[in-house]
């Protein structure tokens, strides 16, 4: 992938300086050259879990394998399995299978492994770009657009001001201080104490921090594979937090599709939904649209701007009754 080109353009929204590098794209992202086609990737921001976030190793191997591919075709889907946890405390090594390299399709297999085993398998697909005839797309959900919404730092300090959710402020107060690289913006915030009410559904926008521009569109891509595993197991327990104490959660799989253009350091909206939970496992599709409503990705977010996204993932968690 070519780095993304000096940034013209103020990022979506207007709200940081234009000269502010997405810490997304200079660190998460920023995969160590080891040899042809292995590459090491170096951890931000790690969970509360003090387990490796699913995102950051989509997003890693994403960019592993756009690497091993030419600058005029980009990817379309992916596929990709969680297959041990990862370890916070080491690097994660990615090896890339140059499987299939056509004239229009490209297909990657990429290892992601720690201590000698695989954490993390994916199977990624590349097109060149070919305009289609036939068009069409689900509409975009009627949302405030964000400017009209609180950032996730204003609402907890909003939720640590009400005295009904003082027991919650240790939690409250450690979510504050995580420095995630992505904004959030909820479409309709809830408190804890309204949990129990809460379908397994949820909207909100969301967008890296800093700065991206134009640059390779392969590179928002991986933003918005890092992106697109934010929200899928909190959505999925939504209806059972008040009956049960989750105590072990984890994404099993996970697929991408990516539709069209668009920019991840611009607004997008997620939408989030887990349409079955049973068995031990839960199914979370997601879809991601840009505000010009054009669906960019599939299965489960909504990136505004003008493309599509969606994803989606097999959830396994392991509760006990509260």
């Amino acid at each position: 992938m070519s780095p993304p080109q000096d940034p013209e353009d103020e990022q979506g929204g207007g709200d940081p300086p234009r000269d502010l590098r997405s810490v997304l794209v200079t660190s998460v992202l920023n995969l160590e050259p080891l040899d042809e086609d292995l590459f090491r990737g170096t951890h931000y921001w790690v969970p509360s879990t003090q387990r490796l976030f699913g995102g950051q190793i989509v997003g890693q191997a994403l960019v592993a394998a756009a690497k091993s591919v030419s600058e005029d075709v980009h990817v379309h889907s992916l596929h990709c399995y969680f297959v041990r946890t990862g370890d916070p405390k080491v690097p994660v090594l990615y090896q890339v299978e140059r499987t299939r390299t056509g004239a229009s399709f490209s297909v990657r297999f990429v290892k992601a492994v720690q201590h000698g085993r695989p954490i993390f398998i994916c199977q990624a697909s590349f097109q060149k770009a070919q305009p289609s005839p036939m068009q069409h797309q689900f509409s975009m959900p009627a949302v405030p657009p964000p400017e009209e919404l609180l950032n996730h730092k204003a609402l907890i300090d909003q939720c640590l001001r009400d005295p009904k959710l003082q027991k919650y402020q240790v939690g409250l107060n450690r979510i504050a201080a995580q420095e995630v690289p992505i904004e959030i913006k909820l479409v309709n915030p809830t408190t804890p104490c309204k949990l129990k009410k809460m379908e397994p559904k949820q909207m909100f926008w969301v967008r890296a921090r800093g700065h991206i521009g134009e640059g390779d569109m392969k590179m928002h891509c991986c933003v918005a594979a890092y992106i697109s595993d934010f929200a899928f197991l909190g959505t999925a327990i939504l209806p059972h937090r008040w009956q049960y104490k989750v105590d072990f959660m984890v994404s099993l799989d996970h697929s991408m599709w990516f539709h069209a253009p668009f920019r991840a350091d611009h607004w997008m909206l997620y939408e989030c939904e887990s349409p079955w939970a049973g068995k031990r496992d839960s199914q979370e599709p997601t879809a991601s649209q840009h505000r010009t409503a054009t669906l960019m990705a599939a299965p489960g977010a909504w990136f505004t701007g003008g493309c599509g996204v969606r994803t989606g993932s097999w959830l396994c968690p392991v509760p006990r009754r509260a």
